[in-house]
């Protein structure tokens, strides 16, 4: 039989195998169905000598099973009209599918089969090592991202989240077939797991579905070590780089997922640098001032810690200028409330972008995975608009103290 419900929650059914991996099912009037799989074992969980081995992993997946050969895996879905994808990040490896309703069980099948049954041939592996090699320099020549992994480096300097996710050259070339056997066998165990699915179909029938493809058996989990370093003191590093601009980071460690401050951290990241062309820091930067091209503002959270950083690209005479200038707009956030006003149009706007986000079936699929994997459950999005609703401008003058003052905040910058 399959497994009963435990909880919905708003439009989401989130159900759990005897082996104990979750499920979480949305259904949707639509002819195009999503489905995820996601493993909570990042690249903070692999060892410093093999860094780059989950995402290597995540390459591998695609490379044959034990009754599939790569051919077959790369074509199953494309054939049909439908993608595969997958994704690494610090805390999760995730595969996901999109196609039409009625081949949601052929992807289904195809996660699962990738998933448990991989055979991570040597052939394979030492072509893939030559790919991710080449993806590593194409990354070393793109200055916005690699100041992003090297800052987190210098942040979270002696734990794993400081090692960036693709690895090195030299690390990749430590790999062998049996370290991602062993990686698989230590942390891809169904009790880590979560299946979501987007779909036009019953709940009933998606009981079905997960029961055949992923009630295995389950093994101990070995969790990661949790973030436990105090806040490290400002520093500022200066790089010389062969680029035509400068490109400076300003950032600060900042809270995890489970820590009630993140939604006000959240809207001031939103208010500053968010994607919309209103957010202060454009404004100021390029429309005032048509110092930058490009000014934006990231909150990271993870399990036990998190970034918040500022990035922007500018003339290398203009550098110190934009820095200069952001640290004036992070002072008045830090003694200076929000009116009402300016409160109240943040938050609509955040609540604006969250709900268009939202409507995207896709990213409703990954988003789903993804909270239920940190919280165990879908928040529902009333729930998260109240939250943001709830924040006062005495909450975001704390937050912004707390963060963004000289003394909390450091600086990368390559010129």
């Amino acid at each position: 039989m399959p497994p009963s419900l435990e909880m919905k929650s708003e439009s989401a059914y989130i159900f759990y195998l005897s082996s104990g991996l979750k499920c979480v099912f949305t259904p949707v009037d639509a002819p195009v169905a999503y489905c995820a799989l996601g493993v909570a074992a990042g690249s903070r969980m692999e060892p410093i000598r093999l860094n780059g081995l989950v995402h290597l992993t995540e390459h591998m997946l695609f490379k044959g099973t034990k009754k599939r050969s790569a051919f077959y895996i790369n074509n199953r879905l494309e054939r049909l009209g439908g993608e595969l994808n997958a994704y690494t990040t610090k805390e999760e490896l995730v595969v996901h599918a999109t196609v039409l309703k009625e081949d949601l069980a052929k992807a289904l099948d195809l996660l699962s089969d990738i998933f448990f049954h991989s055979t991570f041939p040597a052939g394979e592996l030492a072509k893939e090592k030559e790919v991710v090699a080449d993806e590593i320099s194409s990354y070393k020549e793109s200055p916005p991202e690699l100041i992003v992994d090297e800052f987190d480096q210098l942040i979270f300097e002696g734990h794993p989240l400081a090692a960036p996710i693709l690895g090195t050259r030299q690390s990749l070339a430590c790999i062998q077939s049996l370290d991602l056997f062993d990686f698989v066998h230590r942390y891809f165990v169904p009790s880590q797991m979560v299946l979501s699915v987007v779909a036009n179909i019953s709940e009933r029938r998606m009981q079905k579905f997960a029961h055949a493809y992923f009630d295995l058996s389950s093994a101990p989990f070995m969790a990661p070590p949790l973030f436990q370093g105090d806040f490290p003191a400002p520093f500022f590093r200066e790089k010389h780089r062969r680029t035509h601009q400068a490109h400076c980071l300003i950032g600060v460690r900042a809270y995890s997922y489970f820590d009630p401050k993140r939604i006000a951290l959240s809207l001031l990241i939103n208010l500053l640098g968010g994607p919309s062309p209103n957010a202060r820091l454009n404004l100021l930067l390029r429309e005032k001032y048509g110092l930058v091209y490009n000014v934006e503002a990231s909150y990271t959270p993870f399990s036990d810690s998190g970034v918040a950083s500022i990035y922007f690209g500018a003339d290398r005479n203009d550098w110190k200028r934009c820095s200069d200038l952001i640290r004036l707009e992070l002072d008045k956030l830090c003694h200076t409330p929000l009116s009402l006003g300016q409160l109240h149009s943040a938050q609509k706007q955040l609540i604006g972008q969250l709900t268009i986000a939202a409507d995207n079936a896709e990213s409703k699929c990954l988003n789903q995975l993804k909270s239920v994997m940190v919280y165990g459950k879908v928040e529902p999005l009333e729930t998260l608009t109240e939250r943001i609703k709830a924040v006062t401008p005495q909450e975001l003058k704390e937050v912004a103290r707390e963060l963004f003052s000289p003394q909390a905040m450091s600086t990368l910058l390559y010129i």
